[in-house]
């Protein structure tokens, strides 16, 4: 969310584009463009900068991989652990009909392994674009046509980010810390299943928190089956935990969209599901039969 205010802030279309998203997400349910694209199955091009200062964090391609069959789980509600959601909430949980496959073919049409390689002098980054940047890090490929995903160290505690729908499109995708990326190599526990990028994505996919970015109930992530929670939760929640009248059952901590271990998170509801798909409908229609 910090990256998220920044853009509001320093991009003069952002707010904008984010506001027409909205619109399109509240009509597009009405006008049936949402339910059309969540029939589909839609595959996201991917590719992969790894932009690294040590040896350690130029990270192998079977750890890469890895995180790529992570992802497909969880957008395709296939993840074994999906199981473990509480009996109250197994109805909600839904198919987000999304798979991400490593890119083929680079901007020129030449072929490509869809791992992208780049050393930097810096030890590490910050939130903001500097891993984007050919000076630091590795330039995005053309974000209409491929998720970009940049993998380096990160500092100040931080997991990754991402940009929202709408935002500026030579630093478009997502950023992850390169040992929260995957579920083998450099991965250190709790966050060894490669949810740290599932819960990224979702917000590249226009999801929201699910507590809405509050401390005090007064928010909302804009769907109506995840519960209102009083803020993020982390760790591993014991079922239920009530927070902002939302008893009996509570919060929905299992959710990607919350902050807990990735141990203890496994699922997206119908209700995102429908957001992603009004995503893929609206702001990101590129991507849709572009695989």
């Amino acid at each position: 969310m910090q990256e998220y205010e920044r853009l509001l802030e320093e991009s003069p279309t952002f707010r904008s584009n984010q506001r027409r998203a909205e619109e399109f997400t509240a009509r597009s349910v009405d006008s049936g463009d949402a339910n059309r694209v969540a029939d589909m199955l839609v595959t996201i091009p991917t590719v992969v900068h790894v932009v690294h200062n040590k040896p350690r964090e130029d990270i192998d391609e079977s750890q890469i991989r890895s995180q790529v069959a992570a992802l497909n789980k969880d957008f395709r509600a296939t993840n074994p652990d999906v199981s473990k959601v509480p009996a109250p909430w197994r109805g909600l949980v839904a198919d987000p009909k999304i798979e991400f496959q490593l890119a083929t073919k680079d901007p020129l049409g030449k072929r490509t392994s869809g791992i992208v390689r780049r050393r930097t002098d810096r030890g590490s980054f910050a939130a903001g674009d500097a891993v984007k940047r050919a000076t630091d890090g590795s330039v995005a490929w053309p974000s209409d046509r491929y998720l970009n995903i940049w993998v380096c160290t990160l500092d100040g505690g931080l997991l990754g980010y991402a940009q929202f729908p709408g935002g500026p499109k030579a630093t478009d995708g997502v950023v992850i810390l390169n040992t929260a990326f995957g579920t083998e190599g450099t991965v250190k526990a709790p966050f060894d299943r490669g949810r740290t990028l599932t819960h990224e994505v979702g917000h590249w996919l226009n999801l929201r928190h699910i507590w809405g970015d509050t401390l005090d109930c007064s928010g909302g992530d804009r769907v109506a089956d995840t519960p209102n929670c009083r803020g993020p939760n982390t760790g591993k929640p014991t079922f239920p935990k009530v927070s902002c009248g939302n008893g009996p059952h509570g919060d929905m901590y299992m959710n990607f969209m919350d902050y807990v271990d990735d141990a203890a998170m496994f699922m997206f509801t119908a209700g995102q599901v429908s957001r992603m798909s009004a995503c893929l409908a609206g702001p990101r229609k590129s991507f849709v039969g572009a695989a």
